[in-house]
């Protein structure tokens, strides 16, 4: 077990933590669980600048990367959505998104020669935009900017996931090998 797939799974194991907070009776339990989130951010960037920079990247953690921030994402939108953060629809618009790449991604590794699609800028930039729109709630931003942020988080999102769509096609109609975005 290397260090990027050590960081890979304290951010799994952050998810608790958040939750813990985020649902306590604390004064201000949700900086607190926000404090987590950007815990959990800063091992997601370390682990993915340590696994390129020195060469670590393993099967293992191209796989659980996503996964933890799959997770991650679900857990910030289920917690928001149940205490009326945030509205449904943006839980179900991202929901159906992320569902969908784990889909793609299950269809990619187990009928395509174990093939992972990684992540992308448009996928970056998306997730990008998911941890401003988050921060902008735990730091107690204006609705309206929160509002803004979350709805070109959705935006953002839908561009991301036509972006993979076109390179899932791609690659399930074998007319390219190349499915890195560079």
């Amino acid at each position: 077990m290397n260090i990027p797939n050590m960081l890979t799974i304290l951010r799994i194991l952050l998810i608790p933590v958040y939750l813990y907070f985020f649902y306590s009776s604390f004064q201000k339990n949700i900086l607190f669980a926000g404090l987590i989130f950007i815990l959990a951010g800063i091992s997601d960037v370390l682990d993915g600048y340590i696994a390129r920079k020195y060469d670590m990247s393993t099967k293992l953690g191209i796989v659980l990367d996503p996964i933890a921030d799959k997770l991650m994402t679900f857990t910030i939108l289920i917690s928001f959505t149940t205490k009326g953060i945030i509205p449904s629809w943006i839980l179900i618009a991202l929901g159906v998104k992320e569902i969908m790449m784990i889909l793609g991604g299950a269809i990619l590794y187990l009928f395509k020669g174990k093939q992972v699609m990684p992540s992308n800028k448009y996928g970056k930039i998306a997730t990008l935009s998911f941890y401003a729109a988050t921060l902008s709630i735990v730091f107690k931003f204006p609705e309206l900017i929160s509002t803004v942020l979350f709805s070109l988080t959705v935006a953002l999102n839908i561009i991301a996931f036509i972006n993979y769509l076109i390179i899932f096609m791609k690659v399930e109609h074998n007319t390219g090998n190349d499915i890195v975005d560079k």
